[in-house]
């Protein structure tokens, strides 16, 4: 179940301002984001570091914050274990897409499936992941099955999903320096659905 400010908000008819909802995801990264999840990094951590890594290799806006929100349903549910919330995608892609584009939610939707994708197309991709994507990798369904192999690849936006996943299994730099979430304000603002 979810929980936190803004699906407690969002069970109440809540209906953010356009710089309401980003304000509230500003606060959710320095409150709930500095939790740890399994990995060297926090969540906040790791979005800010998938986030950096978008922008150095040119991605469009919309890309870049999906990188840095791809992993926001471990901040607005219930953790499942100490990796976190194994399919953080659906909860986090549903919370989103009430108010972002779609080219904001649709990595986020298929982060998880690219990890899926991958292990199941390329034999020594399961050896890089890190212990926790490892972990809930067996939560998530395992490496694809052909028949889902072949619907992964005809998603129109599987090379964002592919491209956010390098982001994902790179950006867990312990003590790395990158831009603070506030430095997105204005990118998350202009991709909401209003």
């Amino acid at each position: 179940m979810a929980t936190g400010r803004i699906d407690a908000l969002a069970c109440r008819g809540y209906r953010p301002t356009m710089t309401g909802i980003v304000d509230d995801i500003i606060e959710l990264f320095a409150t709930k984001g500095r939790e740890p999840y399994g990995e060297d990094v926090s969540v906040a951590e790791h979005g800010l570091q998938c986030a950096a890594l978008a922008d150095r290799e040119g991605a469009d806006e919309a890309l870049v914050v999906a990188a840095l929100l791809h992993d926001v349903g471990h901040l607005i549910e219930d953790p499942d274990d100490r990796f976190g919330v194994h399919r953080h995608d659906v909860g986090g892609a549903a919370f989103l897409a009430r108010h972002f584009q779609e080219a904001v939610v649709a990595p986020v939707r298929l982060h998880v499936a690219a990890k899926r994708y991958r292990v199941a197309a390329d034999p020594g991709y399961a050896a890089r992941l890190s212990a926790a994507s490892t972990h809930t990798l067996a939560h998530q369904g395992g490496p694809m099955s052909p028949d889902e192999v072949v619907a992964f690849e005809a998603e129109p936006h599987r090379e964002a999903a592919l491209r956010l996943r390098e982001w994902d299994d790179s950006g867990k730099i312990e003590g790395l320096t990158v831009a603070p979430v506030e430095a997105y304000r204005d990118r998350m603002r202009r991709l909401l659905v209003v």
